[in-house]
């Protein structure tokens, strides 16, 4: 075990409350969404995955930074990569590094997708620890002069092939400096409940900070977390889709003690639109105003919304954000 853990490099973890993390979700967590998260209330942003070898492709390369562009207001800001090579891994760290200089570097282990597993990357790693190290430890000896490296796990492949703990020591004996752990195996997916007694386990095991990932969908499920056990931080994932309220409801129950009442359908609409303007804005390549690659975002917020099932079908034949404003009344 190393001689003390690294939490000074990662201040969000010295404050008297857990700091709540938004977790990494291609295809949704982008500039604008990780915008509207940070303004009410998420504490520390990780940017959607990028595959190190984009960063080393000039044909790839410039896609590669727009995804993880970010704005001074989203720090503390870590950008995710993933990949199976050492060396791969360990440059596109130090590039992102000296380029963007985040507040931290993060690696994948968790992605199940079979593009990402077919690659010996993302979750397939759990399978392979001493390659899983490998790459850690290439990272980490490449840019822990600037800035720190976090990883993503889940707690296996199977469960039949729980290892969480195997592979969080393995970690942290290579200067990895915080670990968040997602409560599902790769062949579970996204599906049943995240098992919160391996990533405890996981937490009395280590001295590096903890971050528990996995079936937090309610402000009660946050108050349970925080009493039962020691995990130093709470990552929330696809309940914040198209709900970027429930981190202000988290953060004033945890201080209070009391809930908020839900957001009205008018502050819903209004962050929505909000949403999609800056979307629109921020997709440079794009000179056009037609939103529909937007729709699978914005269907994600009307989830939420009264008559969601009727309102979801309206967004499938929106173009513009005139005809969503429209469709508002």
């Amino acid at each position: 075990m190393p001689a003390t853990p690294a939490t000074p490099r990662l201040p969000f973890f010295d404050g008297p409350e857990l700091p709540l993390f938004l977790a990494p979700m291609a295809g949704f967590t982008d500039y604008a969404f990780r915008e509207l998260c940070k303004a009410y209330g998420a504490d520390v942003m990780v940017t959607e995955f990028v595959m190190a070898n984009k960063f080393l492709d000039e044909r790839s390369e410039e896609k590669a930074w727009r995804m993880v562009d970010f704005t001074p207001g989203q720090r503390p800001m870590g950008v995710q990569i993933f990949g199976g090579e050492p060396d791969k891994m360990a440059e596109a760290a130090d590039r992102i590094a000296d380029r963007v200089q985040p507040d931290f570097i993060d690696i994948n282990y968790g992605c199940p997708a079979p593009k990402v597993v077919n690659n010996c990357a993302g979750s397939s790693l759990l399978r392979d620890p001493c390659r899983l190290q490998g790459v850690a430890e290439a990272v980490v000896r490449r840019v822990t002069d600037r800035l720190p490296v976090t990883a993503k796990i889940r707690i296996g492949w199977d469960k039949a092939s729980i290892n969480a703990v195997e592979v969080s020591r393995r970690l942290e004996n290579v200067g990895i400096e915080a670990v968040a752990v997602h409560g599902r195996t790769k062949e579970q997916g996204y599906s049943g409940d995240a098992d919160w007694d391996v990533i405890e386990a996981v937490a009395d095991a280590l001295r590096i900070p903890v971050i528990g990932n996995g079936s937090i969908r309610t402000v009660d499920d946050v108050r349970r977390i925080r009493t039962a056990g020691k995990v130093q931080g709470l990552m929330v994932g696809r309940r914040a889709l198209g709900n970027p309220f429930l981190f202000r409801e988290i953060k004033h129950a945890l201080l209070t003690g009391k809930d908020l009442p839900p957001p009205t359908l008018e502050e819903r609409w209004e962050v929505m639109l909000r949403y999609g303007r800056v979307l629109l804005a921020h997709r440079e390549q794009d000179p056009w105003d037609r939103i529909n690659w937007m729709r699978p975002r914005l269907k994600a917020f009307a989830r939420n919304f009264p008559g969601s099932k009727n309102l979801r079908r309206k967004l499938e034949s929106v173009q513009t954000l005139e005809e969503l404003q429209r469709v508002k009344g």
